[in-house]
């Protein structure tokens, strides 16, 4: 667990700053009421995955420039498992009063159709913002003579059930991607899931597996290498660091794939609370470093309302839970 602090509180003076700005939230909590005096304590950051990763490192970041916003700590608090539900299941049972905050990913909502837990992660989480998203990639090993998509699903059709493709997990992202692009496509093939991303592109590598739908970041080294050959991006349109790659609605027209990452907190938190947070994540949005971060990371910024958000989770919720009804897939 990380605590990450303002940069500009400088210990040497708590002692003297300390009870005036006690007094000053004091005095605003008894004139405007708690939640505008928001935070008046440390907020807790859940990650529902492993430190290291993209939501992690996305997570540190907002958290810190959250805390310098609001004068507060907000503590990273790694709670991996079962594609992020471990994690989600422990804000929806937090108080809802937005010292429990989760940023999280698309893969939760794939989590979520695919295991169906007895507890709702869906109705029970409360929306803030979206704070970005990114494309996946259609990449197949160069052993593969196929050039485009229309050429792979030609060549997947006079194969049935004989291309194999990586996936890092049933009913992750990547694997509901892929399923649905299969149904859209009809075709078939056979779905290898590993228990981790390193695994995972090991054996595409090293042609053991022939394909996958996979993250832009981990991806590039390997498609600038030519060690793989991006076929399509799955976002509506082509995404602008790889121009020369189509659309996968270029070809499957209606398919869009989005991994986004934005901040929830537990269903009732209060409104109030809600619009502080969500301002701040848009105006962190809009600052230049903030930007220059995501797009390292492979993200386009996304902003806008909790509404905007609250449909975003929703809509790709239904999609996968059909996915994995029309696939057959089966939680492990």
């Amino acid at each position: 667990m990380t605590i990450i602090t303002p940069l500009y509180r400088i210990a040497a003076c708590a002692l003297v700053v300390l009870p005036a700005v006690s007094f000053h939230a004091a005095a605003q909590t008894a004139a405007t009421g708690p939640a505008q005096a928001y935070p008046a304590k440390p907020v807790r950051v859940i990650v529902p995955f492993a430190p290291g990763g993209g939501s992690d490192i996305t997570a540190r970041r907002m958290s810190h420039k959250l805390a310098g916003q609001f004068g507060q700590q907000f503590i990273v608090d790694n709670r991996p498992g079962a594609g992020g539900l471990v994690g989600t299941r422990l804000v929806v049972e937090s108080a809802p009063d937005g010292y429990t905050i989760m940023i999280s990913t698309g893969s939760w909502t794939t989590s979520a159709a695919t295991y169906k837990p007895a507890w709702d992660p869906i109705n029970n989480i409360a929306p803030i913002a979206e704070i970005g998203y990114n494309p996946l990639v259609l990449s197949v090993h160069p052993s593969l003579p196929s050039r485009t998509t229309r050429e792979f699903f030609a060549l997947a059709r006079s194969k049935p059930g004989e291309l194999a493709y990586a996936t890092p997990g049933v009913g992750s992202i990547t694997h509901l991607a892929m399923e649905l692009m299969v149904h859209m496509a009809k075709i078939r093939m056979l779905a290898v899931p590993y228990r981790s991303t390193g695994a995972t592109m090991t054996d595409l590598l090293e042609g053991r597996t022939q394909l996958i739908l996979g993250g832009l970041v981990p991806l590039q080294p390997h498609l600038q290498s030519g060690k793989l050959r991006p076929l399509a991006v799955t976002t509506a349109r082509r995404w602008k660091t790889l121009p020369d790659v189509p659309a996968m609605a270029e070809t499957l027209p209606g398919y869009q794939v989005e991994s986004w990452f934005g901040v929830v907190a537990p269903n009732n938190t209060p409104p109030a609370v809600i619009g502080r947070l969500n301002a701040a994540v848009n105006r962190i949005l809009r600052e230049p470093e903030m930007k220059k971060n995501l797009e390292s990371e492979g993200m386009a910024p996304s902003g806008g309302t909790p509404e905007e958000f609250n449909k975003r989770i929703r809509t790709d919720y239904e999609r996968w839970v059909r996915v994995v009804k029309d696939a057959d897939i089966q939680a492990r």
